[in-house]
């Protein structure tokens, strides 16, 4: 066993051995996986189906997207494509309310008018989609009514996975498209196992996964499942760490770094948390469980700056000191505009002699559901196969996937899939600029409102130190130095609380959603400016 030790990896040392595989299952996996017909894949684009779903899941964030790819090639009259567009438009986003075509998912149209026949791909933005089957049928249904069509062919794909914003991220997260954290803020009330299980129902509905273990004094993750090699490799190339995985779901843990639990200061940690979650090969992911480490000091704060935190999912036990405490952890993702989506009360209950009982009382859950706003909880009852499948490094989803459990997970799966397409719909869409009026149009997530300002006013409106003097607060931007047919180049979000706006003369201005909402707005709105022929 060779131990590397990486010129920039100042924190951790990795164990480099190209002969072993870091794919596949035990022989006793296998053996248990089949008994129960699941079916693991390990293949880029096809994930392990561990359970059927039977719930509306699908979700959309590009409503502005091209009904189909342009440059495909079509033996077809207008009308003949017009008649398919107008079939397909009859099956509707559940989510959404939008029909597929105006979602943009239908890509790759060619029809044979001589022969009568159709294809096309539905691509959807998420592959964990359970219901992307009755899409399927639904397509070939609606075109195959269609009198002059023969034959249909309908595949389904999914966009490969990417974030909202990408300028400012470190390379190994520039293909992640979501990054949710399972946060509770106390310890000992069951978020390793929440975060795992999440994990692996989002891989049984067809997402392609990864979970990070962010608690370095403590990691929980070696034990809650067993991958063929337990060591993360790093690339002595790129200088990167190549992560370990079990039942196709990546993994990255300090745990697998070969040097147990830590004992470092907090500035430390804060650097491995850093090393391990950026220069990690996390390739293309749908989604990136991190397990937050309890607390909210140091290390949950540079795990929120670090990345942009897509959504957050708050755990809880039913005693009024776990809400004291999570009650933290919702305020600190409330400043760090992290929306949180939903609450797993752990714990709850159990069921004997025909009746439930509360053992820990109740209520913890739905209090935080009602002072927070947040909109859907969940609760899990007292199991102990629950915890035994945390011990003996299956997760419980994987080891009963029609149990009671795993109905639970698969719902709060479900919610988790949904509520990050709004979001990432949300923050796409917040801050755009409209050429055809020459203003900007902000409509800040969670809001109805939507508001115009002037190109130059957010210009003028810049609080950086390019503009105004960190010591003195004197304003080093005047009002005549922009000009008031200014326009910007680019607008990209930046996490779920601000925009940068690039202008022409290369300046890249951080303009947060609460700044924009104090400034003056446009009242008298030009006229939209005809497009030229």
């Amino acid at each position: 066993m060779q131990i590397l030790h990486a010129p920039s990896s100042p924190y951790l040392t990795f164990h480099n051995s190209k002969s072993q595989s870091r794919e596949g299952l035990l022989s006793a996996e296998k053996s248990f996986l089949h008994s129960i017909n699941t079916s693991v894949q390990c293949q880029r684009h096809a994930r392990p189906i561990w359970f059927s779903h039977n719930r509306s899941i699908l979700s959309s964030n590009s409503a502005k997207a091209a009904s189909v790819e342009a440059g495909a090639s079509a033996v077809s009259t207008g009308a003949s494509e017009n008649d398919v567009l107008k079939a397909l438009s009859q099956i509707i986003d559940p989510d959404f309310g939008t029909d597929i075509v105006s979602c943009g998912f239908v890509k790759d149209m060619l029809i044979d008018e001589a022969s009568g026949e159709v294809s096309f791909r539905l691509e959807l933005t998420t592959p964990a989609c359970p219901i992307k089957d009755m899409f399927e049928q639904r397509a070939n249904e609606v075109v195959a009514a269609l009198p002059w069509v023969k034959k249909v062919n309908v595949t389904m794909s999914a966009q490969p996975a990417r974030p909202v914003f990408t300028g400012q991220l470190p390379a190994g997260l520039q293909t992640i498209s979501n990054i949710v954290a399972v946060s509770s803020c106390k310890g000992g009330v069951g978020k390793s196992t929440i975060a795992v299980n999440l994990a692996y129902t989002l891989a049984g509905m067809g997402a392609r996964v990864g979970i990070f273990d962010a608690d370095v004094y403590g990691p929980s993750l070696p034990t809650m499942v067993s991958p063929e090699n337990r060591l993360l490799e790093m690339n002595p190339e790129k200088r990167t760490i190549i992560p370990t995985e079990y039942l196709g779901v990546k993994l990255v843990s300090f745990g697998f770094a070969g040097q147990g639990r830590a004992i470092m200061r907090g500035p430390m940690v804060s650097g491995v948390i850093n090393q391990l979650l950026t220069t990690t090969e996390w390739g293309e992911l749908d989604y990136l469980v991190i397990d937050m480490p309890p607390g909210t000091g140091d290390i949950q704060l540079t795990l929120c700056q670090v990345v942009p935190l897509t959504a957050a999912v708050i755990v809880t036990t039913p005693q009024k000191l776990a809400f004291i405490d999570v009650a933290k952890g919702v305020r600190m993702f409330s400043k760090l505009k992290v929306p949180c989506v939903a609450v797993v009360e752990n714990m709850c209950h159990f069921d004997a002699d025909g009746r439930r009982y509360y053992p820990f009382g109740r209520g913890s859950g739905s209090q935080v559901v009602q002072q927070f706003g947040i909109p859907h909880l969940f609760d899990l009852p007292i199991r102990p196969t629950l915890s035994a499948s945390g011990d003996s490094g299956m997760p419980e989803v994987v080891a009963d996937p029609l149990g009671e459990v795993s109905r639970t997970f698969q719902d709060l799966g479900v919610c988790v899939v949904q509520q990050c397409a709004k979001i990432r719909q949300q923050v796409s869409t917040a801050v755009r600029y409209d050429k055809s009026i020459k203003a900007i149009r902000v409509k800040v997530p969670d809001s109805k409102e939507e508001f115009l300002l002037h190109p130059a006013t957010v210009r003028r409106n810049d609080r950086s130190a390019q503009s105004v003097d960190e010591w003195t607060g004197e304003q080093k931007l005047q009002y005549t130095d922009v000009s008031e047919d200014i326009e910007p180049e680019e607008i990209r979000p930046m996490g779920n609380y601000a925009v940068s706006i690039t202008w022409p003369d290369g300046f890249s201005q951080i303009a947060p959603y609460d700044q924009l909402e104090t400034m003056e707005r446009l009242v008298d709105v030009p006229r939209p400016i005809p497009a030229q022929a």
